[in-house]
């Protein structure tokens, strides 16, 4: 008996219509049976996988994306600088979350970095040929265009975290509000008087709501807010510096901080050493991610946790929603898909 083996005829790929011959079906039932539809009964689904594995078939999954109008592609839209993206946690715990989600499907992921305008060009001449299924973007400004560049492309596209309190694309994030009002709520019940904070960028939505609950928990404690004790940064470790070096000039007798990024902790850290500020007895110290800085940092730091890669999944878990219906939420009139994740305070030994 002739061995079929992974070779069709003439003993080139295994087609289609050779599954079909071999399990005698129509080429139609074998293709939904590689597509996994549900309208095949048990029996002739079996015959049919059992002359995919005989013959060795691999589905086209190319042929079948094009037929699709799909490219089977995702990107991961990063509009900052590579340096930022490998300096921060914040973005490796994303990706791992977008990755392990993704794991499950046959979508490939890219990654693209969009910091300069000459990588901006070139992103938008890159979507408007419709190369990706669609788009992921993370670290999005109050200004940034990309957001609309894709809804006028009609490209499904999840954003991390809203530009503003009116966000028409469908978005997700942590409690950034509430984040922030627990850190000096908890700063105040150690018994600290002034409380300063080194806020993130300010054209970055969650930065702004951390900054609302910093002051709204200090007005509920019936404290005055001062606005020169709240200094932007950057989110980097030498805006952390900057921004307590400014802090302790204009306020030097303060004993606590909460940064906006245990990054910017981290350069906090170092500027109130220098200046001979124990941490916590003089000065205690909150951070916010919860990363992997803040439990290695000396003393470890205590921060508000994002449930930063659970926000990948959750991403991607909207992103192939639009996918499948094909057109983006703000196209269908649909309610707008927001979802806000829950942020905890992680309380160690700089509080």
């Amino acid at each position: 008996m002739a061995s079929h083996g992974a070779r069709g005829r003439g003993g080139g790929r295994p087609t289609l219509e050779e599954v079909a011959a071999r399990a005698g079906v129509g080429r139609g039932t074998v293709s939904r049976v590689i597509n996994g539809s549900p309208r095949v009964s048990d029996a002739t689904r079996a015959a049919v996988e059992a002359a995919v594995a005989e013959l060795g078939y691999v589905p086209n999954t190319a042929a079948r994306a094009l037929a699709a109008n799909r490219t089977d592609a995702i990107a991961l839209v990063v509009p900052e600088p590579e340096t930022r993206f490998f300096a921060e946690p914040y973005f490796s715990d994303m990706l791992r979350g977008v990755g392990a989600e993704l794991s499950d499907t046959e979508m490939q992921l890219l990654l693209i970095f969009a910091g300069s305008d000459r990588e901006r060009r070139r992103l938008a001449q890159y979507l408007a040929a419709h190369r990706v299924d669609g788009v992921l973007l993370v670290s999005v400004h109050a200004d940034d265009p990309l957001p609309d560049l894709l809804s006028q492309l009609e490209i499904p596209a999840v954003i991390s975290g809203r530009r503003s309190a009116d966000e028409t694309l469908p978005s997700v994030d942590s409690d950034n509000y509430g984040g922030g009002r627990a850190a000096v709520e908890h700063l105040m019940a150690r018994g600290r008087r002034k409380v300063v904070h080194l806020a993130g960028r300010l054209d970055v939505y969650g930065a702004q709501r951390r900054v609302d609950g910093y002051r709204q928990a200090l007005l509920d404690a019936g404290r005055e807010v001062d606005d020169r004790l709240i200094v932007p940064g950057d989110f980097t470790e030498n805006g952390g510096r900057r921004a307590m070096t400014l802090l302790l000039e204009r306020c030097p007798d303060l004993d606590a901080v909460f940064a906006g990024s245990d990054v910017m902790a981290a350069g906090a850290r170092q500027v109130l050493r220098e200046a001979g500020r124990r941490i916590p007895d003089d000065v205690a110290l909150v951070g916010y991610d919860d990363s992997a800085i803040a439990r290695h940092m000396d003393p470890p730091l205590t921060s508000v946790r994002q449930p930063i890669e659970e926000m990948g999944r959750t991403m991607i878990d909207l992103l192939l929603g639009e996918i499948a219906d094909r057109r983006p939420a703000v196209s269908r009139g649909l309610e707008k898909r927001q979802l806000v994740l829950p942020a905890e305070l992680v309380v160690r030994a700089s509080s």
